[in-house]
């Protein structure tokens, strides 16, 4: 799996940094980076819930 961002829709909350941190930033310029785009097993719930938090939709989970 692996995630996706729409950077048209984010707008750098970063209530997916609070959930996962250690995969998402966001930067001083509010961007937002991803670390990792392939999830691993071990990451995969708290990846999930970063998604599920984010107020715009602007972050999705792609099956390849």
């Amino acid at each position: 799996m692996k995630i996706l961002i729409d950077l048209d829709l984010c707008e750098a909350n970063g209530l997916c940094m609070d959930a996962c941190d250690d995969v998402f930033e966001v930067t001083e310029e509010d961007v937002l980076v991803i670390h990792r785009e392939r999830i691993t097993p071990e990451r995969s719930d708290a990846i999930r819930e970063a998604v599920r938090l984010c107020p715009r939709g602007a972050l999705a989970i792609s099956p390849s």
